[in-house]
């Protein structure tokens, strides 16, 4: 099969904006790839025009074009006659999107569209108890009302943008997402640095960044010496407006926490493993996921994570076997499994032995991308 991919967000070194979607993105294409596909990515809203060869997967960055008027409808029919072009000269078979948006509203494409529930603007209003734009929703669902069928990371996920969308007559298939997991080995889980919490995604209110700082001082008042890192882009604040979400935890620390805080900010994709390797324990307190690629890459590299206890993560971890599971708003509960970690080594050890099993058995890319496969075959066969 020759697979295509659109994307807003896709890792690579001269692509500077990438996150959770464009790694798992990579993690399938790469394997697909490996297992003797053709694979190309198309890249939206790009600085410039150009393409790349990645190791044997064609990457197309198509510019950022900007209209006097209609520009949010122009732009996506500029998209659609690149890729169908594209489509044409390549014999492409297959074309997935992500939700976020609707990018796909408007578009019509010759082959069938895969819609993969990344995590549309209306799935994180709704965990979020906060109203969309109707605008928003428009989009989104003119989008997936184009598509031929549907892959969730989760069932969680698969369910609720199901009922969101009204989609009754479409498959809405479950696949997790996964790692290449020779690429994420710890061979050294026994050195860390002692009382060190990580935190590794941007910095915006329904990542539950806002809860750490009181989790963090009730951890402090057991273990002084905590460290708290945070890596990650600093965004806008939806209900404040605040330009600076960082700025609203800052004033949320005590002033001696935050002199035990280390904010880095946004980093190569990269570096990011050496990070994982130094932690003590890792956090993700998120309202609002579809999956969380993060979490799992923590739990290949052995380390303990306490995450949401929300719908999706309890897919990812079984509670107090492979990590932890608490509701963010809970701090004490929330910081006592903070505790437990840092003050037992063998419990750190156990639980992070336990999340590289669980991902070896749940998250292996290259088992998965046989699943992708089959289904894209199934599609595939419908439509002819």
């Amino acid at each position: 099969m020759h697979i295509a991919f659109l994307t807003p967000e896709y890792p690579h070194r001269d692509i500077l904006q990438s996150a959770g979607i464009g790694s798992s993105i990579k993690n399938l294409a790469t394997s697909l790839y490996n297992h003797g596909n053709a694979i190309t990515i198309f890249i939206y809203d790009q600085p410039v025009q150009e393409i790349i060869n990645d190791n044997g997967i064609i990457i197309h960055r198509i510019k950022k074009k900007r209209y006097k008027f209609f520009g949010w409808y122009l732009y996506r029919k500029h998209i659609e006659k690149y890729c169908n072009q594209i489509i044409r000269q390549e014999n492409i078979t297959i074309i997935e999107a992500p939700d976020w948006t609707g990018i796909t509203a408007f578009m019509h494409f010759k082959i069938p569209l895969i819609i993969r529930f990344h995590g549309s603007d209306a799935y994180f209003c709704h965990l979020e108890n906060r109203k969309q734009k109707l605008k928003n929703f428009w989009f989104e669902k003119l989008g997936i009302n184009q598509a031929d069928a549907f892959i969730a990371p989760t069932s969680f996920a698969g369910e609720v943008s199901k009922k969101l969308f009204k989609i009754k007559k479409k498959e809405v298939l479950t696949i997790h997402n996964g790692l290449d997991l020779e690429k994420f080995e710890n061979n050294s889980p026994e050195k860390f640095a002692k009382n060190t919490i990580l935190y590794i995604g941007t910095l915006i209110r329904k990542k539950g960044v806002l809860e750490l700082p009181e989790i963090f001082n009730k951890v402090r008042y057991v273990f002084p010496e905590t460290k708290l890192v945070l890596i990650g882009n600093d965004t806008f604040d939806i209900k404040t407006k605040s330009k600076s979400t960082w700025n609203l935890m800052k004033d949320l620390f005590t002033k001696d926490d935050l002199n035990y805080v280390d904010y880095i900010g946004k980093i190569p994709y990269n570096e990011i493993q050496e990070h994982i390797k130094k932690a003590n324990v890792c956090v993700f307190p998120t309202y609002a996921e579809t999956f969380g690629m993060v979490t799992i890459e923590a739990m290949a590299m052995q380390k303990a994570v306490v995450n949401s206890n929300i719908g999706w993560s309890k897919e990812l971890i079984i509670d107090e076997e492979s990590g932890f599971l608490v509701h963010p708003s809970n701090h004490d509960l929330y910081a006592e499994r903070i505790k437990q970690i840092i003050g037992d080594n063998l419990l750190a050890k156990k639980i992070g032995q336990s999340g590289r099993l669980r991902v070896e058995e749940k998250f292996d890319i290259n088992k998965l991308a046989f699943e992708n496969m089959e289904f894209y075959r199934t599609i595939l066969n419908t439509k002819k």
